[in-house]
């Protein structure tokens, strides 16, 4: 029997096992995407005798969709699956490597905090305990889970409306656990400005627009091999039923406010990405973006605009991307949220690096800045 064991037959597992049969020198590989060709999630346990010193070896790493997140990285690391730190890591020549001595039996290891289906289910249950929240199934994947939506409003006619969208790339974990946050700071009744935001404002919120690939272990796509974040244009049931589900509804419904919360392999900053490319983009679109960017950047440290995408020119904006589209078909605010694989190099942390708590807590924060733009929204519409 082998020394060591690795297995990544749980929910989002991705792993290949090239040689375990000397823990100084095990040789692993990412997983493609089930339907596609990307490449860079991983999550895996473990197994050895405490006092072993284990040392691992990605060894395509060099092969993987975005090569510039390895420099800098460290790994994402839990002994219990509940509290997560990061173990330093190096990369040289295409191959991703790290070390750890078993304090315990076994370990878990992923690109980044996982956040399970069982979590999403759990989050999902305890939303619609409030009686303000309706939890509803808009249709069902290609693996048959359920596109959840929560609604979330106190008054029947609200005056303005918004949605939050979050793991469209299921290997970007970091935005469900910003969607975390980001609700139990909207549902806390002890929280005025939540208060306040809901006497007048319905929430829709998708913390998971892709259940399947995230629990496949895909990095970037669904179960038919779909980037649903290119799809908003031309969306089919057959090839990416979230996104056709999901927009559906937004047409029926409208919206003030779109956000679409993701997560960077290469930058470490948190940052948005905006519609100026697109055609309808104007002042009124400007200005709304800017009050958005200036009040997230005065109440979270975290939050910054001076590192980010480089901006499309005007016109030239791809549609096929949500925030783009919805901008554009909405002729309103609509903003992609990009949070780091690796830390905050603004405010670093090296212990876990960026992490789910400050996920959440930028979550959390969003209240004031969606806020502060319906209230720029009312003068703008009031002067004109």
């Amino acid at each position: 029997m082998n020394s060591v064991i690795i297995s990544d037959h749980f929910d989002s597992g991705n792993i290949k096992v090239i040689d375990a049969s000397d823990p100084s020198n095990i040789k692993l590989a990412i997983r493609k995407d089930n339907a596609s060709d990307f490449l860079q999630f991983f999550h895996f346990r473990l197994e050895a005798a405490v006092g072993e010193v284990c040392k691992i070896s990605i060894i395509n790493a060099g092969e993987s969709s975005y090569v510039g997140g390895w420099p800098n990285y460290n790994v994402c690391t839990s002994w219990d699956r509940a509290d997560w730190f990061r173990t330093p890591s190096h990369y040289e020549n295409g191959v991703l490597s790290f070390e750890i001595q078993m304090v315990q039996n076994s370990v878990y290891f992923s690109y980044f905090t996982p956040y399970s289906h069982e979590r999403h289910l759990d989050l999902l249950a305890w939303a619609q305990g409030d009686t303000r929240v309706t939890n509803e199934t808009l249709g069902l994947t290609v693996d048959g889970r359920a596109m959840s939506l929560l609604c979330i409003k106190e008054n029947e006619k609200p005056k303005r409306k918004a949605w939050v969208i979050a793991r469209q790339h299921p290997g970007e974990t970091m935005a469900e656990w910003f969607i975390e946050g980001f609700l139990h700071s909207l549902l806390d009744e002890d929280n005025p400005a939540a208060r306040k935001l809901l006497s007048d404002t319905a929430f829709y919120v998708v913390p998971n627009m892709n259940p399947d690939g995230s629990a496949r272990g895909n990095l970037r796509t669904n179960a038919a091999g779909a980037n649903l974040n290119r799809e908003w244009l031309e969306p089919s049931m057959s090839n990416s039923p979230e996104v056709y589900l999901v927009r559906e509804r937004m047409m029926a419904e409208g919206g003030d406010l779109f956000l679409d919360i993701h997560g960077d392999e290469e930058l470490p900053y948190n940052f948005v990405a905006g519609c100026e490319g697109n055609p309808s983009y104007d002042e009124r679109h400007a200005a709304l973006e800017t009050r958005f960017k200036n009040t997230y950047m005065s109440i979270s440290p975290d939050f910054q605009d001076t590192h980010g995408y480089t901006k499309d020119e005007a016109g030239k904006a791809d549609l096929r991307i949500a925030a783009n589209w919805l901008g554009e078909h909405f002729k309103t605010l609509s903003f992609t949220i990009e949070m780091p694989f690796k830390d905050n190099a603004d405010l670093p942390n090296e212990l876990s690096g960026w992490s789910a708590e400050r996920s959440a807590q930028l979550g959390s924060d969003v209240l004031f800045p969606i806020a502060k733009t319906f209230r720029l929204m009312d003068k703008l519409e009031s002067d004109s």
